[in-house]
């Protein structure tokens, strides 16, 4: 797995690399020689930040995480992802089984996929409005997000609260 290494307004130190690389070399069992880790280490509000990004055969794991020091700091982040790899576990245990053995495709059995996903579908109509107001509704309702119509180009838009505090605001591409 290869490691990317970013410092962000600040300098990195060799001993704060190493301690991180250590930490993190136990997911390399879990992904091909081909994915990517992305650590970025950065200073905010007197707290030491590490972000981590793991890009697999299109899978994605991220974690964020602050703290008074980065080794505390890297170990909440690798909790964090320990986490997200546990729940995708079946995914990446086919993967590692799978290139392990290198297995031709017609000798695998067909299996059907061990989860079963509960969807509550709901339907509603979007009322045009502008982010503050998009915010305030999400705020009365107590979710987390919010869905709505931009007034200004009428494009479907999401409205998040940030884990860390403040806002997000997704708005499509075209």
């Amino acid at each position: 797995m290869k490691m990317n290494f970013t410092a962000r307004q600040m300098k990195l130190f060799d001993v704060v690399k190493e301690n991180a690389e250590k930490k993190l070399a136990k997911f390399e069992k879990f992904f091909s020689d081909d994915a990517e880790m992305d650590i970025t280490f950065s200073m905010a509000n007197n707290l030491e930040r590490v972000e981590i990004t793991i890009y697999s055969d299109g899978l994605v794991f991220r974690a964020e995480e602050a703290s008074d020091t980065f080794a505390i700091a890297i170990d909440r982040a690798t909790e964090a992802l320990e986490r997200q790899i546990r729940k995708n576990k079946t995914r990446l245990s086919r993967r590692v089984r799978a290139e392990g053995f290198k297995i031709a495709e017609e000798d695998v059995p067909d299996t059907e996929e061990e989860f079963t996903f509960n969807v509550r579908t709901k339907a509603f109509a979007f009322k045009p409005m502008s982010v503050e107001e998009a915010i305030l509704q999400m705020e009365l309702l107590g979710h987390t997000f919010f869905v709505f119509k931009d007034a200004q180009n009428l494009e479907v838009c999401v409205v998040y609260k940030r884990k860390h505090g403040g806002y997000g605001l997704i708005v499509s591409e075209d």
